[in-house]
């Protein structure tokens, strides 16, 4: 074994590490890599940065902004009222019928929008009909997994492989060439999400009280100025209370109005109660030096909390929310929403302790304190999704069919041959900035700039791996392990072998970096055997898509993990059995299709 290929290797370990601890930004990440592979001569200049102008990459760039443009016309969430009404009338049928179009609109738009649309009608769903979303949110997650497995762009996975077998030789993946085991797919998803998902998932997360959900109890009470207490006469930032105390003011009752505008500058008097959030040891010393009145006895409910036009609402930092990396303090929370943060949620755990210098991250969960009339406001943030009290609000607008028919044209025009994927693209994306339906700022915007430039500069690595000689040394092992079945299985044995490599692969890792990292070893395999390397490569393409073990192995998955208050475990037990059935289904079914 080369040293080049020992220090592909020994790359391969870092970052696995880092990216399973996540201590790095994926972008920034994604930089390193392609410098490390630069400069050590694994690739030249103009291999390092071949992945930004790398057609896959580019398509999914355009297909943010088109998948942007389809939700903003408010057609989705019409849909969703018309589960809603479904539910009520059938409930399995309504939401039979919500999983498979979660799933079908997974294939036309990126995955994880079509989540982010539906989490809140997950969410309401589970409010209605008093059903835990724990129940809910894991099958939501999978139902977008399954959707991304039935078309070309259904995930910018399948993008991704097809782009580097085009520069293997391949002919490209064609549109709807992953129909026929996406639909099986798809179907056997459905079955197990309505049949055996309901008995294998707990109901963890409680729908009757978010004040419970969060045990936020103890962390809130109120405090009644008395006539001697030193606060009289002086505002809460004038007294620094929150620094001093770490502690929060959330509102101030005075004569029997509750009211949280400007607090802060509000000059306190006798008789005024001060709603406060915060730990146990600072209620006692700001309650005695300051001479307050401690109604430790009063235990605040949620219906107490929504007296008046406040009420609690729970948010979740999307994947493009600006939010990522950013304190509360940093972002300015409470003016700029008009809203307090009471807890952070993140991964299944709450923190409850000086959340204001805490960094959010993509897929935590806020709960807010904020006045009624905010939440439709808050709704159309493109950082927050709002996950309960939150009304469908419909928009009563006519809709602008360019925005809906531009994604079916597109895929239309790319599977019959008469436009290249990207052109077909870049002219539907056109066409929406010239007639206005988005503005050049909101294509910018809504652009994963974090996933391009990760999977534009992770490129290179599957570059430096079939340069080193790793891809061929990988493929000739995988070889010599289904050399151990008889001569005619070999080549079905080599699919099996590559699906579950793969599968595992995405649990750990993101899906596009499996993809990468694999891809050219399946071509090397197929090589090897002297076999069509076609079949091969649409088992990377399925495998990568079936990350259902954990939380970290695909986005969608993280995104319902905070708000279904699952564990680690959950997964295990939910998704172990459909990535064993998925596994067997692909290893019998990719030969059929995609003959050898």
């Amino acid at each position: 074994m080369s040293l080049a290929v020992l220090g592909i290797f020994g790359l391969m370990i870092v970052l696995l590490v880092l990216l399973i601890l996540e201590i790095i930004p994926i972008d920034v990440l994604g930089i390193g890599l392609l410098l490390v592979l630069w400069h050590a001569g694994y690739v030249n200049g103009s291999q390092a940065v071949a992945g930004f102008s790398n057609k896959a990459v580019l398509v999914v760039a355009v297909m943010f902004v088109l998948s942007h443009a389809l939700v903003k016309t408010g057609i989705l969430e019409n849909l969703a009222r018309y589960f809603i009404e479904l539910e009520n009338k059938k409930a399995r049928l309504g939401m039979g019928l919500f999983l498979v179009s979660t799933s079908l609109f997974s294939g036309f738009i990126n995955n994880v929008a079509a989540v982010a649309i539906f989490i809140p009608v997950a969410m309401q769903m589970a409010t209605k009909f008093r059903v835990s979303p724990s129940k809910l949110l894991i099958p939501l997650s999978y139902a977008a997994i399954y959707g991304g497995t039935i078309t070309l762009i259904g995930t910018s996975t399948n993008l991704l492989v097809s782009s580097i077998g085009e520069s293997h030789g391949l002919t490209p993946l064609g549109m709807f060439e992953f129909l026929p085991l996406g639909i099986v797919f798809l179907a056997v998803g459905s079955f197990y999400n309505l049949v055996v998902l309901p008995r294998l998932l707990p109901s963890r997360a409680p729908v009757s009280t978010l004040v419970g959900k969060y045990h936020m109890a103890p962390y809130l009470t109120e405090f009644r100025i008395d006539e001697n207490s030193p606060l009289i006469g002086s505002s809460c930032r004038e007294k620094q209370l929150n620094e001093r105390y770490e502690i929060t003011v959330l509102a101030i009752i005075r004569d029997g109005t509750q009211i949280t505008n400007n607090i802060g500058n509000m000059i306190l008097q006798p008789g005024d109660t001060l709603l406060t959030k915060g730990a146990l040891d600072n209620f006692i010393r700001f309650h005695q030096q300051e001479k307050l009145l401690a109604l430790s006895d009063v235990k605040l409910s949620e219906k107490e909390l929504q007296a008046g036009d406040n009420v609690l609402v729970e948010g979740l930092i999307g994947p493009d929310s600006t939010l990522g990396g950013k304190t509360l303090s940093d972002i300015e929370f409470r003016r700029k929403y008009r809203a307090f943060v009471l807890a952070i949620g993140r991964r299944g755990s709450t923190i409850k302790r000086k959340i204001a210098h805490i960094k959010l991250r993509f897929a935590d969960t806020l709960l807010m304190f904020m006045p009624a009339d905010r939440i439709s406001e808050m709704r159309n943030d493109p950082d927050l999704i709002i996950l309960q009290h939150h009304e469908v609000n419909l928009r009563k607008k006519k809709i602008r069919w360019l925005a809906v028919i531009i994604i079916p044209a597109v895929m239309l025009l790319a599977a019959t041959g008469t436009m290249d994927i990207l052109a077909a693209a870049l002219t539907g994306m056109f066409l929406l900035l010239v007639s206005q339906h988005i503005s050049t700022r909101e294509a910018y915007g809504v652009i994963n700039w974090r996933v391009i430039v990760f999977i534009a500069a992770f490129i290179p690595f599957g570059t430096a791996m079939e340069t080193s000689g790793a891809a061929e040394l990988i493929g000739s092992s995988i070889l010599l392990a289904a050399d151990l079945f008889p001569e005619s299985l070999i080549p079905y044995a080599l699919v099996s072998i590559l699906y579950l490599i793969t599968s595992l692969s995405t649990e750990i890792i993101s899906n596009n970096a499996a993809a990468i990292v694999l891809t050219p070893i399946a071509i090397a395999a197929a090589n090897g055997l002297g076999i069509d390397s076609r079949p091969l490569v649409f088992t990377i393409c399925y495998a990568a898509s079936a990350s259902f073990m954990t939380p970290i192995g695909y986005k969608t998955n993280l995104m319902v993990y905070g708000p279904g208050k699952y564990r680690f475990t959950d997964y295990i037990r939910a998704g172990a059995p459909l990535n064993i059935i998925f596994w067997i289904i692909a290893s019998v079914l990719i030969p059929v299709f995609w003959p050898f």
